[in-house]
């Protein structure tokens, strides 16, 4: 595909109906599922204490994961803790690393035009979830020739529907263990579909929010930006505009204050050995 093709007029999107549906049936799990529940039966501590940890063991899968291990090398580590890091991710329910990889290395390639899968410049409902519900005219395998020769990522991408099913299962077997079928429906839908949607939607705040509002301290030659609360949500990748000015480092929020839990989880890793090559921009570009 030539840079001509990429300037031209956009490329006509057809509806991608399995995964409109699928987001749509988490929706109305999320809105309408678990409210419904709660005024029924409530909810347990177990049930709020599954949601908190899987939010943030499938939250760091994409952030660590996917995003700065996959996605940008920013760190290398063995096998095993990549493994991990990637069943967490397939947790989240956001594609296989080699899909979710690729779209990202393309939208740091052609950020702000018609190539990028979450191109801002369509609007904040585009950006944020409307990107999902088309097939993608631009899509081109090249993204992906880097994270396809790594036998992990090809792992995880074959296995990822049995990954998914392997978290819906894992949510209802606690909550039955611990009271019965209410228990487990309610557990799958708190931690399971509940969580779901609440990390998916906080990653999209990414590609919307950190594209349209905030601060750029970093660099203007993108839409990317710095939102400090967004960073809250999504363990530090609110710092945006830094990422995509140094999009190898393997911190967004580069000082020591800025709020980057993935960060502190990289830098652990790599003082307990299971983390090495941790990539980092020079203290000049800070």
């Amino acid at each position: 595909m030539t840079h001509a093709s990429l300037a031209a007029q956009p490329l006509p999107r057809a509806w991608n109906y399995g995964t409109a549906i699928l987001f749509g049936l988490v929706t109305l799990g999320a809105l309408i599922g678990v409210p419904a529940f709660a005024y029924l039966y409530d909810y347990s501590r177990l049930d709020w204490a599954m949601f908190g940890l899987l939010y943030v063991f499938t939250g760091l899968g994409i952030t660590v994961g996917y995003h700065r291990l996959a996605a940008h090398r920013s760190f290398d580590c063995p096998n095993w803790v990549k493994a991990g890091l990637l069943i967490a991710g397939g947790w989240a329910l956001e594609n296989s690393v080699l899909k979710w990889a690729s779209d990202h290395i393309r939208h740091h390639a052609h950020c702000d035009r018609e190539a990028d899968p979450y191109n801002a410049q369509r609007g904040f409902w585009h950006s944020h979830c409307g990107w999902l519900f088309f097939d993608d005219p631009y899509a081109d395998d090249k993204y992906a020739s880097r994270s396809g020769q790594d036998r992990v990522v090809i792992w995880q991408h074959r296995y990822y529907v049995p990954i998914v099913l392997s978290s819906i299962a894992l949510t209802f077997l606690v909550g039955f263990l611990s009271n019965g079928w209410v228990g487990g429906m309610g557990c799958f839908l708190l931690a399971g579909v509940g969580r779901t949607f609440a990390v998916l939607n906080s990653t999209f705040c990414i590609n919307s929010i950190c594209h349209l509002w905030g601060n750029q301290p970093h660099g203007q030659s993108d839409s990317s930006r710095d939102s400090w609360w967004v960073s809250l949500l999504t363990f530090g990748e609110g710092y945006h505009n830094y990422h995509h000015m140094y999009q190898s480092d393997y911190r967004n929020g580069p000082r020591w204050y800025n709020f980057d839990p993935s960060k502190w989880v990289i830098f652990t890793l790599s003082l307990l050995s299971l983390a090495t090559q941790l990539r980092r921009a020079s203290a000049e570009t800070e």
